[in-house]
């Protein structure tokens, strides 16, 4: 934390929010996806809503592609609004109206999914209005998650932390309810009725959390700041934790030491008065001159996790006879596993960031990445006509799928962490809001591909 007169953070209160608040902007896509054999059961047959969680969708035929279309739905919306955000503040809606506004939404179209699974309905519409409710829930998404980046731009880099943290912890969160549903011994319907009450309890605690924000003196401290106000404090912040580098025996880069120099620089009482009173406007396109192969490698690092996961992956099924470990299978070797390991490389960036922004050994593991593709296509899926099975045995897939979720979440945080570091101080905004869009534009090609590989099986 800042040092001076910025009071403190009692009882980690706002930090407990910010990462509540992150669990809850990625626990509609994760409860979606989760929930693909429900859907897909749903989606069988005529006039049903015994729709079961762990229904063996591979005995299924998968007519409308669920897998597919949850995605690519769940992914345009956050590229569309990636790239109309500017237009939100220009037009200065509130920023409590975004975000207050988009969890209301949320929360009451979760309700309506949950409604859904007493309501007796044709496989047709049941989809076309999962579908809708997808997009909007996402769109809504779209615009929480940027509204609190905002926020967040204010706050010290923990607070950052903390929010991704809870955005990493949305899918177990996702994948453990799916499981003790499953579990739980009741009926298919209950059990589908509780899974999904479950993100509509998790939205209302967000906006508690919220909420609660401006009666916290920390909060109210740090939101009340304009940018322009924050930068000698991030500024501030950065020295902190090039000292707790040096603390933990980590050596200064050279990046590290010329940042330390400017920050000594600015000290100069002869350039203080200047930069503050008008600041130069950072260029787009010398911002993404510096930075335009890291974000290459984000985009393809997410490029290859949405063309097979959920939509390859969710469809593999255990090579052993029938039994609680087949029925398990899926939700724990898919899922758990994937965002277990996921949240495991978002952390390892905590500890190290190799290779750095210099290397060129950065691109070449990113598109070693793409390997995984064949691997999860030739894995044990069932519904195939063109591919052979080459990998029946689950330790194929459950090794493939542990390096699989440690890379993309490393992978991904890495070139989150290394694109500021590219670009001078001024051009860091700049630069996280163009990582942002082509961290959305990689789950768009993703997801589009998808549609690809499952023809291809």
């Amino acid at each position: 934390m800042a040092r001076g007169d910025a009071p403190q953070d009692s009882y980690h209160l706002v930090g407990i929010s910010f990462f509540i608040l992150g669990l809850g902007t990625l626990l509609p896509w994760n409860f979606f996806i989760t929930a693909i054999p429900y859907f897909q059961g749903r989606l069988a047959g005529a006039n049903t809503t015994t729709g079961a969680l762990d229904t063996n969708h591979t005995g299924l035929a998968d007519t409308f592609n669920f897998n597919n279309w949850v995605t690519l739905l769940s992914q345009l919306p956050l590229l569309l609004f990636t790239l109309l955000n500017s237009l939100l503040y220009q037009c200065s809606i509130p920023e409590m109206v975004r975000i207050l506004g988009s969890l209301l939404v949320i929360l009451l179209l979760f309700a309506l999914t949950a409604a859904l699974v007493k309501v007796d309905m044709s496989p047709g519409p049941f989809f076309s209005i999962t579908m809708a409710s997808v997009w909007f829930i996402n769109s809504f998404c779209a615009v929480l998650q940027g509204s609190l980046f905002g926020q967040l731009g204010t706050m010290p880099s923990t607070y950052s932390t903390l929010f991704l943290s809870g955005q990493g912890l949305a899918g177990i969160f996702a994948a453990l309810a799916m499981l003790m549903s499953m579990a739980s011994g009741v009926d298919a319907q209950t059990s589908a009725l509780g899974y999904f009450i479950t993100p509509c309890v998790g939205i209302f605690v967000s906006i508690v959390c919220y909420l609660s924000l401006p009666h916290l003196e920390f909060a109210r401290y740090y939101l009340a700041k304009k940018p322009s106000q924050t930068q000698g404090q991030e500024l501030e912040t950065k020295a902190e934790l090039l000292q707790s580098d040096e603390k933990n025996g980590i050596p200064n880069s050279p990046q590290k030491v010329a940042l330390t120099l400017d920050l000594d620089a600015e000290k100069d009482p002869e350039l203080e008065p200047e930069e503050p009173q008008k600041p130069e406007k950072p260029s787009v396109f010398i911002v993404f001159q510096k930075i335009w192969l890291t974000a290459l490698c984000l985009v393809l690092v997410f490029t290859v996790t949405l063309s097979v996961f959920p939509a390859i992956t969710a469809m593999v099924t255990s090579s052993t006879s029938p039994g609680k470990w087949s029925r398990f299978f899926n939700p724990i070797c898919c899922f758990l596993l994937f965002n277990i390991m996921d949240w495991v490389g978002r952390s390892l960036t905590s500890y190290f960031l190799w290779p750095d922004e210099d290397s060129r050994l950065l691109p070449l593991l990113v598109c070693l990445r793409v390997l995984f593709v064949p691997l999860f296509m030739l894995c044990h899926v069932p519904e195939r006509s063109r591919l052979p099975i080459l990998f029946p045995q689950d330790a194929y897939f459950i090794t493939f799928m542990l390096l699989f979720a440690v890379s993309n979440g490393y992978l991904m945080s890495l070139t989150m962490c290394l694109a500021p570091r590219q670009v001078l101080p001024h051009e860091r905004e700049v630069a996280g809001t163009l990582m942002t869009f082509f961290l959305a534009l990689g789950l768009s090609c993703g997801a589009a591909f998808s549609f690809l590989f499952k023809a291809l099986l």
